[in-house]
């Protein structure tokens, strides 16, 4: 018989119960956004790990299992992040569940996962890193049985740490090329914007603050003002000033270009992946 999981409470709980399979920085992560809004169990074949996950937490907050049929228990969706290779090993056995599965695993698809798991109702994640700070960018798609509420207990689950929205799934290889991969990018772009501020003089550490702050702020008022990227460079951009000139160094430059490939790059290296 599966152990019941441990928690520091036995009251009843009316919140919907999360499920995560696999205790990493990601599920980590996820939890600690939902922790206060839903119930959370955590199980992973490493107990270092569930014990790192609950004292991220407090186990006042989360709970842990030491099986999978424990963890699964009464769950009403369950987060597959193991690693992709044994998704479908997982999924074939867990015990019957009436909850929606949720994979953050890279690369592993729908059809994988439904031929491990028929007539499952099946979400697949695109997330990225910054989710980790509570700032992440999440694509995902729904199976043939997902329901709108398990779209939408999804949606909040997500949501808790970012940005999240549905797509059809062959667009999750776009996604992977611009939101997934695409805060390397912008790590790349903070360090040369870095390197260029101590070129020119700049403390190192203020230059990082800098170009790291620069690129957060021009993100922000992307997001709150709603405004084409192209409207608001051309409001920096004064006549004859700094701005245009630099401007005009990053087009001869190709920057929009190599970012575009970058992307492009990135978005058919998922598919072959995928294919794989």
């Amino acid at each position: 018989m599966p152990s019941s999981p441990t928690s520091a409470s036995d009251s009843a709980d009316s919140r919907p119960r999360i499920a995560f399979l696999g205790a990493g920085k990601m599920a980590t992560a996820l939890a600690g956004g939902i922790a206060d809004a839903m119930s959370v169990v955590a199980y992973d074949i490493s107990e270092p790990a569930r014990s790192a996950f609950a004292e991220a937490h407090g186990a006042d907050r989360v709970e842990t299992a030491d099986s999978i049929a424990a963890a699964v228990e009464s769950a009403d969706a369950i987060v597959l992040a193991v690693k992709p290779a044994i998704v479908p090993i997982v999924l074939q056995d867990m015990p019957q569940t009436g909850a929606v599965i949720v994979s953050i695993a890279a690369g592993v698809s729908l059809t994988t996962m439904a031929t491990a798991r028929p007539n499952a109702r099946l979400i697949r994640v695109m997330p990225n890193t910054p989710a980790l700070v509570g700032e992440g960018a999440a694509a995902f798609a729904r199976g043939e049985h997902a329901t709108d509420a398990d779209v939408d207990l999804c949606r909040r689950l997500l949501g808790t740490v970012g940005f999240a929205e549905e797509v059809p799934e062959p667009l999750l290889d776009a996604v992977t090329g611009l939101s997934g991969s695409g805060p390397a990018y912008g790590f790349v772009i903070i360090e040369a914007l870095a390197d260029a501020g101590v070129r020119n003089g700049l403390p190192r550490p203020l230059a990082q603050s800098l170009a790291a702050q620069t690129l957060k702020g021009a993100a922000e008022m992307v997001l709150r003002t709603g405004e084409h990227p192209g409207v608001l460079k051309d409001s920096v951009a004064s006549p004859g000033g700094t701005t245009i000139a630099g401007l005009a160094e990053l087009e001869q430059r190709g920057l929009r270009a190599a970012l575009i490939e970058a992307v492009t790059a990135a978005t058919e290296r998922s598919r072959e992946l995928g294919q794989s």
